[in-house]
């Protein structure tokens, strides 16, 4: 197996997208805080990432809710645990870095949540932008936070299912 990389478009700018074999190792925004090295992602290539374009336009389009591509992000079990249950926040809600941190057992761990959320190397399929500060405020996000607020709002509800009438 060996690593390699593509480059996609989006509605937020182009994607990286970063694989071995058939699992995906990360999704970076253009300008991300923690993107690798260009010589960590490997060779580019258009080939093997298929199905995560497919799904990525489908969640684009608000025709996708959750994800179906397998996945191994790199990092150390905390960071793994925290991502785990990143993938347990419902499409279209969010928590608070407090409440996961509670949800591990350890309440006071919220700052060490935020720092694991923070190094999610899967944008967008493990749904770190659905984290927000203890007030329901808008706070970091590695790809921006005017990518975090589309993202927030791609999910929310439509004004007709929200019962706004303009």
């Amino acid at each position: 197996m060996h690593v390699h990389h593509t480059v996609v478009d989006s509605p937020l700018g182009e994607l990286t997208l970063v694989g071995e074999g058939t699992a995906l190792l990360g999704l970076y925004f253009d300008g991300h805080l923690r993107t690798p090295r260009l010589s960590d992602l490997g060779p580019r290539t258009s080939e093997g990432f298929d199905e995560v374009r497919h799904q990525l336009d489908e969640y684009f389009a608000g025709k996708r809710r959750a994800f179906e591509v397998e996945l191994a992000p790199r990092g150390s079990a905390f960071e793994k645990s925290v991502w785990a249950l990143l993938m347990s926040i419902p499409y279209g809600e969010t928590r608070t870095y407090g409440q996961l941190a509670a949800e591990l057992g350890d309440p006071g761990a919220a700052q060490a949540v935020g720092n694991a959320n923070g190094w999610n190397p899967i944008s967008i399929i493990v749904p770190c932008h659905r984290v927000v500060g203890s007030q329901g405020r808008l706070t970091g996000y590695a790809g921006g936070l005017e990518r975090k607020r589309f993202l927030l709002e791609l999910e929310g509800p439509s004004p007709e299912e929200d019962g706004r009438l303009f």
